[in-house]
């Protein structure tokens, strides 16, 4: 798969818990199943932040993927994250999951770089990335997030020439910057797709010409993803509208204040389908309260799901 580009309508999947904290290895399966059998889709994701992957050990991580291999790897590509503070790590994660058969690593930027301006030391970037194409030839993603998080445009110009493994950007920016990267990134002579992740104004971002998606509600909203995406492709505004007149409602609830709790809403989502049994999260993340169900509850009933 060291050819793979990714593109197009990428769920980022979700991981099950039973009630004691430990993986549900039967509900996980089960929710693989739901978003691989989503026609249109083109690859799914997991050990990603709507997996609580910041919860999950190394070798959990490794049994996520596993799992998903097992249960969807014959069908799609897996894309496996890659969450880890110090490079090393991170290259001993990304070599595992070379080792286990997934298709491309989606790469989480180091902590120390975002909280401590490590944004003005580029080769800081540059020495994460090198050091996981180091220990793994598979189709990076960079996960280039918001504000004072995000890499510079010089800093992600410099990385996609230096990294060749570079092959895509799940782009959390937003407005002229989120535009600019799309522009410019794809406009390469070796294109870098931009993937919005985007998911609380998708409509708008996919219209500045992304090249896919990468989206934690799509676990719920796959279907509506796929058919969003294939009416802006075609040029099909009308459609496009109507299509996201039913995930407005969704994307209000599930990317609402506290952002925090955003993958905890979309699990109550999943039960009050009766796609998964329960919404166990792991700490630090807590059970939302009664008036947040509620909220999920009319999301679901606003967009014509229930």
């Amino acid at each position: 798969m060291s050819s793979y580009m990714p593109d197009g309508v990428i769920p980022a999947t979700l991981l099950a818990f039973h009630e004691d904290l430990s993986i549900d290895n039967d509900a996980t399966r089960r929710h693989l199943r739901d978003v691989a059998g989503v026609v249109g889709i083109s690859a799914i994701t997991v050990n990603g932040h709507a997996s609580e992957v910041h919860a999950c050990t190394v070798d959990e991580q490794h049994r996520v993927l596993d799992l998903a291999l097992d249960e969807v790897g014959n069908a799609l590509p897996v894309i496996s994250g890659v969450y880890a503070d110090g490079s090393l790590e991170a290259a001993r994660i990304a070599a595992m999951a070379q080792a286990a058969g997934a298709s491309a690593l989606l790469v989480f930027p180091p902590h120390t770089i975002g909280m401590m301006h490590g944004q003005r030391r580029p080769e800081m970037a540059l020495a994460h990335f090198r050091t996981i194409a180091a220990a793994s030839d598979l189709p990076l993603i960079a996960f280039q997030y918001s504000g004072d998080y995000a890499y510079p445009m010089d800093t992600l110009l410099q990385m996609v020439e230096e990294v060749p493994t570079i092959c895509a950007v799940k782009d959390w920016n937003s407005g002229a910057i989120h535009e600019r990267h799309v522009r410019v990134l794809q406009g390469l002579p070796r294109p870098i797709n931009v993937l919005s992740t985007n998911s609380a104004w998708l409509m708008a971002s996919l219209t500045m010409g992304c090249n896919g998606l990468l989206s934690g509600s799509g676990s719920v909203i796959a279907d509506l993803q796929v058919a969003l995406f294939n009416a802006v492709q075609s040029g099909d505004l009308p459609a496009a509208r109507t299509i996201n007149d039913r995930i407005y409602p969704l994307a209000q609830c599930f990317y609402a204040e506290p952002a925090v709790d955003m993958h905890n809403r979309i699990k109550e989502a999943l039960v009050l389908l009766g796609r998964q049994p329960r919404a166990v999260v792991r700490p630090p993340l807590v059970k939302l309260p009664a008036a947040e169900l509620e909220a999920v509850k009319r999301a679901l009933e606003a967009a014509g799901l229930l």
